[in-house]
């Protein structure tokens, strides 16, 4: 990390909304910008959903920096699928890459090896053979990436989302060889407070391989004022000189498809600008980067 310089702390849509589509963009995003965020997390839950152009107008519109997050929803999968499912979920993920790309964002991340909430008993055996696979049929979309100069973010999920790849230490087993190789670690403060022993550990663990990290408290709401351990957490990326975004995901209970798949059954905030707000300004006040935020120059005699 470049020692002047501070985490980007961005937000993901799926705080207000889901699907994203072209016609959300611009007041979103403006909304987004407005309440003081540098970044904005986009998710592209169906091709088609957003087009480059006009997230390209939106970003140069508002000056948030953007990442792409994928969404694993039935039928995608890399893992004990059909070869036509394979085939499907690569291309997806394919144009995940080619948004990101296009729009200038530097990773793709998301819990890509199968669908979320699909859940199966494995013997030792058995989850050797599925990382196996799991390699072979993520290395195609791997290169895919290194041409974009696009990372993809791989992103252990808690046990009740996924029985593959639940911690730091399996991903690293499973990723392997093609770690440093268009792939890396995508990893989230409520998924770590679920299955790690240590969130601090986990990031030392990941280290240099970590591309990528969503914050939320250990209630999937606004981070601080939570049980999570954030100054360890902090410290621990201070150590690995993290110096990509923090960005905060949670979700709103009013949206059935996303409600259901993280199981928000009930309000995180008085509303979710809130839950917005308050996150940011925890990780404002907290999070040791942002005292290296350069100034705003001003003009001579100017007030800053």
């Amino acid at each position: 990390m470049d020692d002047g310089a501070a985490r980007s702390i961005g937000i993901n849509t799926w705080v207000w909304t889901s699907p994203l589509t072209d016609a959300d963009l611009p007041p979103l995003l403006r909304h987004i910008a407005d309440l003081g965020f540098d970044g904005v997390e986009l998710p592209l839950e169906n091709a088609g959903d957003l087009t480059a152009a006009a997230v390209r107008n939106a970003l140069a519109a508002t000056g948030l920096a953007p990442a792409v997050v994928g969404a694993m929803a039935p039928g995608r999968d890399l893992v004990g699928a059909s070869p036509a499912a394979t085939r499907e979920t690569q291309r997806y993920l394919l144009e995940c890459i080619d948004l990101a790309h296009a729009i200038g964002a530097k990773s793709v991340c998301g819990p890509f090896y199968s669908a979320t909430g699909r859940v199966w008993r494995m013997d030792d055996d058995e989850r050797a053979a599925a990382y196996a696979e799991l390699r072979e049929n993520l290395a195609p979309v791997a290169d895919h990436a290194v041409a974009a100069g696009v990372e993809l973010g791989i992103e252990p999920l808690n046990r009740y989302e996924t029985s593959l790849l639940n911690t730091v230490g399996q991903a690293l087993e499973a990723l392997g060889p093609l770690l440093g190789s268009g792939v890396g670690l995508a990893l989230d403060s409520y998924h770590l407070a679920i299955e790690e022993r240590s969130s601090a550990g986990a990031v030392r663990a990941a280290g240099p391989h970590l591309v990528h990290l969503q914050v939320c408290g250990n209630d999937r709401g606004a981070p601080g004022g939570d049980q999570t351990d954030w100054p360890g957490l902090f410290a621990a990326l201070e150590d690995v000189r993290y110096d990509g975004p923090l960005n905060i995901e949670s979700f709103t209970s009013a949206n059935a498809s996303i409600a259901v798949a993280a199981s928000i059954w009930r309000p995180l905030a008085p509303s979710q600008d809130r839950l917005a707000q308050d996150g940011l300004a925890f990780l404002r006040r907290t999070d040791p980067s942002q005292a290296r935020r350069r100034p705003v120059p001003t003009l001579q005699g100017q007030e800053p």
